[in-house]
């Protein structure tokens, strides 16, 4: 598949490797591609572009900037009329300690609401860089990614994608629920930042077979 990811940073550069890894064409859209800098692990497959220009092919795209930047890149890379577009961002204070929307909104709706042509995927927004960095094996358990949106379609090719990395596809529902999952990663960070428990974590779905099953 070829994806395109817009952002250079360590969420971009941590999605990249495992999509790299899995076999997938990737592509890191920038601003500034000629001062890039990826980390020392990344595939030498994935190579970095003007915005625009890593969108021209893709079949998907990682929106994995701040979510206060989104309304630039859209800008940016016009027209996005029948993409699929996952959106892995939180809306955040800077300090990442609180959320700037939810109850009646969410950051995945908002991005929506600004292209209204695409098919948005909310996904990837609970796991951390560093998780993605290291992998998706938790010892026996897989890391789970949990992903909303309201294009069958779509949401099928994004759980196809999570799963050919090596991570656990949860479904979460329409893409109104991410104004849960974005309250997700929030208490995550709590955990991992103010609680002590660092980055080597992540919120996990157990569901128990049935005895039918």
């Amino acid at each position: 598949m070829n994806i395109a990811i817009i952002g250079t940073g360590s969420m971009a550069s941590g999605l990249a490797k495992q999509f790299a890894l899995a076999g997938h064409r990737v592509l890191l859209g920038s601003r500034h591609p000629a001062q890039a800098s990826l980390p020392a692990s990344t595939p030498s497959t994935v190579a970095v572009l003007a915005i625009p220009q890593a969108l021209q092919s893709a079949e998907v795209v990682f929106l994995a900037v701040p979510f206060a930047a989104v309304g630039d890149v859209i800008q940016a890379a016009d027209p996005w009329d029948g993409k699929i577009v996952v959106d892995i961002t939180n809306p955040l204070t800077p300090d990442f300690m609180e959320l700037t929307h939810g109850f009646t909104t969410s950051a995945g709706e908002e991005i929506a609401g600004l292209i209204p042509g695409a098919r948005v995927v909310k996904a990837f927004n609970t796991v951390f860089a560093q998780v993605l960095d290291q992998g998706p094996d938790f010892g026996s358990e897989r890391v789970s990614v949990f992903y909303a949106g309201d294009d069958e379609s779509a949401n099928q090719c994004i759980a196809d994608l999570i799963a050919s990395t090596g991570f656990k596809p949860v479904y979460a529902g329409g893409l109104k629920n991410a104004r849960y999952l974005e309250p997700l990663a929030a208490l995550t960070i709590q955990l991992a930042y103010v609680l002590g428990h660092g980055t080597q974590i992540a919120p996990a779905f157990l569901e128990r077979p049935s005895a039918s099953s």
